[in-house]
C-alpha cells in the first residue's frame, strides 16, 4: 500500500497511527499472506468485532439511558440512584444488531471507499472478493482492531473512530437527521470522482486559537476540502463525528446557495414517517419556513412505564402537532410526520 493511501485512510477515520504497519495489516487478506508471507487481518477482525460490540453498547446506553440522579426532581434522601433507559433490552439488542450487521458495516466501507485498498492474493483477485459484503464487514472490524492495538485500547480514541466510521451523528442525533455527510460525499464523488478530504484538529492541544474561529470552545475542528483542494469548509463539535457533520452542513449550505443542489432537492418526492424530521428540515433550509422545534414531556402509564409526548412547532404556522409514544424518538418522528403532512397539504394517508 502506498504512503498516500495510508494517509488518506487515516484522514477518513480521524486517527493517525503510531504504527502504520498495523493499518496495512488490517487491509491484508489471508490469501496474500499465504502467497507472500507476513501477517494477515483475521485476528484483527476478531479484536475489532469484540471492541465494536462494546463501543456500540456504550454509545447506545449513553444516548438512551440516564441515572435518576441526573433528573431535576431527584431527592438523594428519598430516591434510589438507579439506571433508567428509554429503550427496553429487546429494543437495544435489535438496534445494536442493526448497527453492526454485515449489511451496515459493508455499506459503511463502501461510503468510505476502502474496499479498493484491500491487499489480496491472486485467487481473491480473480474472484473479486472485494465486492463481497462479508469481506467488507471483515475489513471494517479489522480496522477497529488495528486501532485498538495501536492505541493500547484507549477507549476514547477507539470510540472516536467508531463514531466516524459508523456515522453515529446521523443515527443518534435527531437534530442531525439530515445526513449531510453522505450527501457531501455523494456530491464530491459525482463531481470530482473522489471522496472529501477531512482533517481533524484537537483544539485543546493547540497553543493558539484565533478570534476568527467560529467556535473556539468546541473540542474538535474539522477542516473539509472538496475536489483538488479548491473548496474548503470548517466545522466544530465536541466529537470528531459532530465536527465532521457540522463541516458537511456548512459545505452543503454554501453549495446550496450556489445552486448545486436545486435540481436534486427541488421537492420532497416521497414524504414518509421514517424521514419526516429530515424532510421538514430540508423544506426549512429551502426557505419555506423556520427550522421546526420540538418540545418534550414525560409521564408514566398505569404500569409505571415512561410515556413521551413530543410537540412539533414551526414559527410561521399557527398549528402545532403532538404525539405520544414509549419512545422519545418515535414520538418526535410522529409529531414531525403530522406537521409534514400539514405543510405539504396532504390529506390522504401516506407511507409510514
Amino acid at each position: 500500500m502506498e504512503q498516500n493511501d495510508l494517509i488518506f485512510i487515516q484522514e477518513q477515520i480521524g486517527y493517525p497511527f503510531n504504527n502504520p504497519d498495523l493499518l496495512q495489516q488490517a487491509f491484508t487478506r489471508r490469501s496474500y499472506a499465504e502467497e507472500n508471507g507476513g501477517e494477515h487481518n483475521e485476528v484483527l477482525e476478531f479484536i475489532g468485532d469484540k471492541v465494536l460490540d462494546f463501543v456500540v453498547v456504550k454509545l447506545l446506553t449513553q444516548h438512551y439511558g440516564w441515572l435518576h440522579s441526573q433528573e431535576k426532581d431527584f431527592d438523594p434522601n428519598e430516591d434510589w440512584d438507579e439506571f433508567a433507559c428509554e429503550m427496553s433490552e429487546a429494543e437495544l439488542t435489535a438496534l445494536k444488531a442493526q448497527l453492526v450487521c454485515k449489511k451496515s458495516l459493508s455499506e459503511k466501507i463502501d461510503g468510505l471507499g476502502f474496499a479498493e485498498y484491500l491487499i489480496m492474493g491472486n485467487g481473491d483477485i480473480r474472484k473479486h472478493v472485494e465486492q463481497s459484503a462479508s469481506v467488507k464487514e471483515d475489513l471494517f472490524e479489522a480496522i477497529i482492531g488495528a486501532v485498538a492495538i495501536d492505541c493500547s485500547y484507549d477507549m476514547e480514541k477507539i470510540e472516536s473512530v467508531v463514531e466516524l466510521m459508523l456515522d453515529t451523528q446521523a443515527i443518534f442525533d435527531d437534530e442531525a437527521a439530515e445526513n449531510y455527510v453522505a450527501t457531501i460525499q455523494q456530491w464530491t464523488q459525482s463531481n470530482y470522482h473522489q471522496l472529501p478530504d477531512y482533517k481533524y484538529i484537537d483544539q485543546r492541544k493547540e497553543y493558539f486559537q484565533t478570534i476568527s474561529n467560529q467556535n473556539p470552545y468546541a473540542r474538535y475542528r474539522c477542516e473539509l476540502q472538496l475536489g483538488e483542494k479548491k473548496r474548503a469548509y470548517k466545522g466544530w463539535g465536541e466529537s470528531k463525528a459532530e465536527a465532521r457533520w457540522d463541516a458537511c452542513r456548512n459545505a452543503y449550505d454554501a453549495l446550496w446557495e450556489e445552486g448545486w443542489f436545486s435540481a436534486i432537492y427541488d421537492e420532497i418526492e416521497n414524504p414518509n414517517y421514517a424521514e419526516a424530521i429530515s424532510q421538514l428540515e430540508i423544506l426549512a433550509r429551502r426557505g419555506y419556513f423556520s427550522i421546526p422545534t420540538y418540545d418534550f414531556s414525560q409521564t408514566y402509564d398505569k404500569n409505571g412505564n415512561p410515556v413521551w409526548k413530543s410537540t412539533c412547532r414551526i414559527a410561521e404556522e399557527e398549528r402545532s402537532f403532538s404525539a405520544k409514544s414509549s419512545s422519545k424518538k418515535d414520538a418526535k418522528k410522529t409529531a414531525a410526520f403530522k406537521m409534514l403532512r400539514y405543510v405539504l397539504d396532504i390529506e390522504e394517508k401516506i407511507g409510514r
